[in-house]
């Protein structure tokens, strides 16, 4: 039986802000269950940084870092796009 990786293995999100489609919750169990890990901190390593309504300081913190910053649409994208492989 082969082992097919999760598409998130090895990746990081970070979320900040609010977003209308998903509670925190349900946005850290999506990425959690493709395999990522949620931080609570931004940092080099991050992967990325989920930007809800009213984003604050982590959302900063990502741009001064080079972070690839998703708004509610490209997340929603990867999650689609991700649970199809």
């Amino acid at each position: 039986q082969s082992y097919t990786p999760l598409p998130f293995s090895g990746k990081s999100f970070v979320f900040t802000g609010g977003l209308l489609s998903y509670s925190r919750d349900e946005a850290k169990a999506l990425v959690e269950r493709l395999g990522a890990m949620v931080l609570s901190s931004v940092s080099k390593k991050t992967t990325y940084v989920v930007a809800g309504s009213e984003a604050g300081s982590k959302l900063e913190q990502a741009r001064k870092l080079g972070v690839r910053i998703l708004d509610e649409d490209e997340f929603k994208n990867l999650i689609t796009t991700s649970e199809k492989l």
